[in-house]
């Protein structure tokens, strides 16, 4: 099982997340020709290496033009933004899942509602360039599970639009609040969580504490902005966890006022995602997809037979089937997709090829 383990020792914000990706990835150049067919034009990234502490890094900067920036957008408005963006869907879904985070942050603390939140063009440009590169980058290791470290943040004051706000600030810890993320303050006089950082580890890490026993293949590090008396990096391990074919999580939830209509739309989609492997991915459909409000998860045990993809010649065409070995005695099951699809082509009906295949096998 391939995963990813975030250790937000020093914090954690958007561009120090892409930057321990982009070290993940052995090749960058589809990462460029993604960020700069984005739809915003009053913008440039810069991808540099830098040094934090005598630990080497990548750092990311988003450099905005100021004097042509729009006064500020709205969450719809960024919405659309996202998906003008000529990127995979999986990355699309997330990083609109990681900026309605924000925005119900805002919305929170500014007393108003997510639909009227304002987000000021520059913060808003360097989050959005950020959110998406990160989801690219997700999209494109494609983690079978991703788990974080407990998650540091500073203390004491920090300036902004506002005026001087205390750290952790009003956002963040609104995100942390009304999420799973387990976060602690250290003795670091500033700010080490951005909401965009809080916003992205709360979307996207299954669980928070020491890195779990692994096979390490890879180490990213990202460089952050600021000078400070410990390492200002975020360090992003690949790595691969022997995963035990006889243990499965079930994820359970009750649906109610959803149409059936509803309800195999999404079916659909959890299957071409991988629904036995990716459950982030399982709970961000349902949440975006259909009418519940929350899961239950419980572990089981289960055995399972020794089997293989097979092809089965028939007259009409190949069938995949599934064998199955049991004792001394095998079995083949025919797969429905394949038997559904020879039925489209030759317009036999899928129960004359169901008998067909029993024949042949």
């Amino acid at each position: 099982m391939k995963v990813l383990y975030f250790d937000c020792m020093s914090g954690i914000s958007g561009n120090m997340a892409i930057g321990a990706l982009l070290e993940l990835c052995d090749d960058q150049k589809w990462f460029y020709e993604y960020m700069q067919a984005l739809p915003l034009s009053n913008c440039t990234i810069h991808i540099s290496k830098e040094m934090r502490k005598g630990i080497s890094g990548t750092y990311f900067d988003v450099v905005v033009d100021e004097e042509v920036v729009r006064p500020e957008r709205h969450l719809s408005d960024i919405y659309t933004i996202i998906e003008d963006a000529q990127i995979p869907e999986h990355a699309k879904m997330l990083a609109k899942a990681i900026f309605y985070r924000i925005a119900k942050a805002e919305a929170k603390v500014h007393n108003t509602t997510m639909e009227d939140v304002h987000f000021h063009e520059v913060g808003a440009v360097d989050s959005i360039v950020d959110i998406i590169g990160v989801a690219l980058l997700i999209d494109y290791l494609h983690p079978d599970a991703i788990y974080s470290s407990v998650v540091n943040d500073g203390y004491g004051f920090v300036e902004c639009a506002h005026g001087i706000i205390p750290v952790p600030v009003p956002a963040t810890s609104e995100i942390f609040a009304s999420s799973d993320v387990i976060m602690r303050q250290i003795d670091i006089n500033t700010e080490l969580v951005t909401p965009t950082g809080a916003a992205i580890i709360a979307q996207i890490a299954d669980s928070y504490g020491p890195m779990p026993a692994m096979k390490v293949n890879k180490i990213g590090w990202g460089i952050g902005t600021k000078q400070l008396k410990i390492p200002n990096v975020l360090k992003v391990t690949l790595g691969e966890i022997a995963q035990h074919p006889d243990e499965v999580i079930i994820m359970e939830s009750n649906v109610d006022d959803c149409t059936g209509e509803m309800l195999g739309f999404v079916m659909e989609k959890m299957m071409h995602e991988g629904a036995r492997d990716v459950m982030k991915r399982m709970e961000e459909l349902l949440f975006l997809n259909t009418t519940t409000i929350g899961f239950r998860y419980r572990k089981e045990k289960r055995h399972v037979l020794n089997r293989q993809i097979v092809d089965v010649k028939l007259p009409e065409g190949v069938v995949k089937g599934k064998k199955v070995d049991f004792e001394q005695e095998s079995y083949i099951y025919p797969e429905y997709e394949s038997l559904k699809s020879l039925s489209e082509e030759t317009r036999i009906p899928l129960k004359e090829l169901y008998k067909r295949f029993q024949r042949e096998v």
